[in-house]
């Protein structure tokens, strides 16, 4: 039996089974766990093993919003949330949700941020309010509206308009989703010293490794709806075989120490990774990469400058002067800070928008002068909200669409071609908007294979991703590369630029302020802090053995030290 009030576990369950309505098996099988008071616990696993479902179970939006069979008990702070309302459990459990967007219901940022400390006549509403922004960097977007935001920084909204109610537990679906690695390290910032300063227990779901081994206290890994285990963080790490079997490989350092000093403690961060490594020899020098010959055109943008306009009629620039040619066969990187004009810049070269002044051009064709619709043979976008991409009822209906519509001949074959790439085979009768985050990744790809564009556009397209479903993403990005002329993808996944990208366009305030390779950009140390970037953690460690120029993957680090071991998910063919 669970104790009650000051004595009980943050979250106390007992024999859990949950099955959604319809479903042919149960989401939760058997759950027995408790998180204890004051812990900062990471629930991992890979897509669609019941992280989220079971979190939902915290606020008590399962079952009474999602409905479905529901056995045993939650216990939150010895509260049984199946006989508490949600508005009650508000009190005791904040959530942020993976689809945060959705749960901004205010105009503007500091209507959101006081919404709830207001509607609970909390007399210190104000307070909490301008030290909810203050704490997540938001302060200055205060009187922006909240739909004028980039994702990234409504992600920080949302989470300032949870922490202002400063509740006992906090739950955090993807923390770092889509948020800039500057951000990023605020966002886990705030929250351990949320936990140190109020004692509230923080629970976040998380898929990197990284960010779980250097702030977590204890891990829950989750798998076909029941919890594997649940382990103080270095015990869990040191299980790195069992890990990766889910889809959550060990952190980039993990992988280096356990290769070339087995016999070393996994490392928890870069400067345990160097003391463990210091008495191994310094790799020679990367072998040079041969230059690649320019392609011909297949995009430019020249001189385009766009904003949007505000509810009161002022222009909110966000983009200023850019001029960019993308070539054929190039792999584009497109990073900064959230809310430097990634997303608007990939609309523009869809045509869904047009530029207030300057011109884009998609294989010669100025978007001005046609439908979006017409461009669509041309370019794909896929967007930041995968989400916002299923308009059928189901998986294989959304990746037939375009082809359908354009008398593509072996359509069905087409489909089914594609959603064994993805795999999703098993889901594709299934509401995309009913999969889980990472399982929608990899539809929104799927329509983008099927559609075959000369300039594929992707925005975010690993956020979210278990590592296994990102190395997926990344091997079907390559596997795109004899039918795609060129790619674009507008990321904050550094390991994506390291591994995949030939090409790093660097934004910032609207403007191009670099336009180089991401060897050339990690070496550029005043460049990186300027606009928020953090390279890899392999790339850290490099640096800080001496390595130069440092390693771009934890293969190229073992190949410069001689060790040519085979390292899961990471290969170097393209570099």
């Amino acid at each position: 039996m669970s104790g009650t009030g000051e004595d009980a576990p943050a979250v106390a369950v007992d024999g859990l089974r949950f099955r959604y309505p319809g479903a042919d098996r149960d989401t939760l099988t058997g759950v027995d766990l408790r998180i204890e008071r004051g812990d900062i616990t990471a629930v991992v696993g890979g897509n669609g093993s019941g992280k989220t479902t079971l979190c939902k179970t915290f606020n008590g939006l399962v079952p009474h919003y999602w409905s479905g069979e529901f056995d045993g008990t939650v216990r939150v702070c010895g509260v049984d949330t199946r006989s508490t309302s949600v508005a009650s459990l508000a009190h005791l459990v904040g959530y942020v949700y993976q689809d945060f967007g959705n749960q901004l219901v205010r105009p503007t940022v500091r209507d959101e941020v006081s919404f709830a400390p207001v509607n609970f006549g909390l007399d210190d509403h104000a307070e909490r309010t301008e030290e909810a922004m203050d704490l997540l960097g938001v302060a200055h977007l205060a009187d922006r509206f909240t739909w004028q935001l980039s994702g990234g920084q409504q992600h920080l909204v949302a989470l300032a308009s949870v922490l202002a109610l400063r509740p006992e537990v906090i739950v955090v679906d993807e923390p770092v989703a889509e948020l800039d690695p500057a951000r990023a390290e605020r966002i886990y910032e705030a929250l351990v010293g949320i936990n140190a300063r109020l004692g509230t227990t923080v629970i976040v779901i998380e898929h990197h490794a990284e960010f779980v081994a250097r702030h977590a206290r204890s891990v829950i890994l989750m798998a076909d709806g029941a919890p594997v285990w649940h382990l103080p963080v270095r015990e869990a790490m040191e299980r790195h075989e069992e890990l990766d079997r889910h889809g959550i490989p060990a952190p980039q350092i993990a992988r280096a120490v356990r290769a070339l000093v087995p016999e070393a403690p996994v490392p928890l961060t870069v400067p345990e990774a160097v003391t463990a490594l210091r008495d191994v020899p310094s790799g020679g020098p990367a072998a040079a990469a041969p230059p690649r010959p320019p392609g011909e055109t297949v995009a430019e943008v020249v001189g385009v400058h766009h904003g949007y306009r505000e509810v009161g009629g002022g222009l909110t620039p966000v983009l200023r002067g850019i001029d960019l040619t993308l070539r054929a066969d190039e792999r584009v990187a497109l990073v900064g800070g959230n809310g430097a004009g990634k997303s608007t810049l990939l609309k523009l070269l869809t045509g869904l928008k047009v530029p207030r002044e300057g011109t884009v051009r998609v294989e010669g064709v100025d978007t001005r002068t046609v439908r979006p619709a017409d461009l669509a043979d041309r370019v794909c976008h896929l967007y930041q909200r995968p989400e916002q991409m299923f308009l059928k009822d189901n998986v294989r209906e959304d990746i037939a669409m375009f082809p359908l519509g354009r008398g593509v001949p072996d359509t069905d074959a087409l489909v089914d071609a594609v959603l064994e790439r993805i795999r999703l085979t098993g889901l594709a009768d299934r509401d995309g908007r009913l999969l889980s985050g990472g399982q929608q990744r990899r539809a929104t790809l799927g329509i983008g294979l099927a559609v075959r564009p000369a300039l594929l556009l992707l925005d975010e397209p690993t956020s979210s991703l278990d590592t296994a479903s990102r190395d997926a993403v990344i091997a079907m990005l390559d596997a795109l590369a004899d039918s795609i002329r060129c790619t674009v993808v507008a990321t904050h996944d550094m390991n994506l630029v390291a591994e995949w990208a030939h090409r790093v366009v660097v934004l910032d305030g609207g403007r191009i302020i670099a336009d180089t390779d991401p060897a050339a950009l990690f070496a550029d140390t005043d460049l990186l802090e300027s606009v928020g970037l953090v390279p890899p953690q392999v790339v850290r460690l490099g640096v800080d053995l001496g390595m130069d120029p440092p390693p771009l993957s934890v293969a190229e680090l073992l190949e410069r030290h001689g060790h040519l071991a085979a390292i899961g998910g990471e290969s170097d063919a393209h570099h």
